[in-house]
């Protein structure tokens, strides 16, 4: 494989998954890891990712980003909208962080009454700026490559509360492994926010379908929507729609 050709597939890798490792990457290539290390630079460099220890995050996750930066945004607007169709007046919603999170918050019903809670400094301020819903940030410590809360007292005071519709971004979803993702502690937080939820809905562009990271968060028989871009009736969901709700 070439070096633009390489570059090519971490980058959109970075995309999809927000964040890429430098082990991983050189299992899934077959090359050194000293070879993507230099790639990674490279691409950052160009102001294309955002180096870390081990690994790259996406630009488009970074806070403040601007509008153009954010990986298929026009996807993201389509499911943001659709979830807020799950959303019924009087509800308890709980939302972790993202992209497409943040993209449902700009489309939610202005007047629609209900109680929000998040995990997501971003989420809760465009909640709190666009909707007249009663806005709750659960706190803890902050990923700075998820911009979300996590730790054990985000676990406690979730293990405090029950909500109606809980909704989810996704790093990787596939039938036969469900739910996967590729950090550890975000994984607990997500773990939590299904314990406390009673329906869980997952928000995906379809890139990330059919993907698997290294851990798992839950099988697909515990989630009860799936959300994404593409026409629920699309061939390419037949698998999910066996299994799960797909809007």
């Amino acid at each position: 494989m070439l070096k633009e050709e390489r570059q090519s597939y971490i980058l959109r890798q970075i995309n999809l998954h927000n964040r890429v490792l430098s082990a991983d990457l050189s299992d899934k290539l077959a090359v050194s890891e000293d070879t993507i290390r230099r790639d990674l630079n490279e691409l950052a460099e160009n102001g294309k990712v955002t180096k870390v220890y081990g690994g790259a995050l996406s630009k488009s996750y970074q806070f403040p980003f601007q509008e153009n930066e954010v990986y298929a945004r026009d996807a993201k607007k389509i499911i943001g909208l659709k979830a807020t169709k799950l959303i019924k007046p009087g509800m308890t919603i709980l939302a972790g962080g993202g992209t497409t999170m943040l993209e449902m918050a700009k489309a939610f019903p202005k007047n629609l009454q209900c109680t929000f809670f998040t995990i997501s400094p971003l989420v809760a301020l465009e909640m709190a700026e666009r909707s007249h819903a009663e806005v709750i940030l659960i706190g803890g410590r902050l990923s700075k490559s998820s911009n979300v809360s996590i730790g054990s007292q985000v676990i406690n005071q979730l293990s405090e509360i029950k909500v109606d519709l809980c909704l989810l971004g996704t790093n990787s979803l596939s039938v036969e492994e469900g739910l996967t993702d590729s950090d550890w502690e975000i994984i607990q937080i997500k773990k939590a926010m299904l314990r406390c939820s009673e329906k869980i809905a997952l928000l995906s562009i379809a890139e990330k379908l059919n993907s698997v990271q290294k851990m798992k968060v839950c099988s697909l028989s515990n989630i009860h929507y799936l959300i994404t871009d593409l026409d629920p009736k699309h061939e390419s969901l037949q698998k999910f729609a066996n299994q799960v709700h797909v809007i």
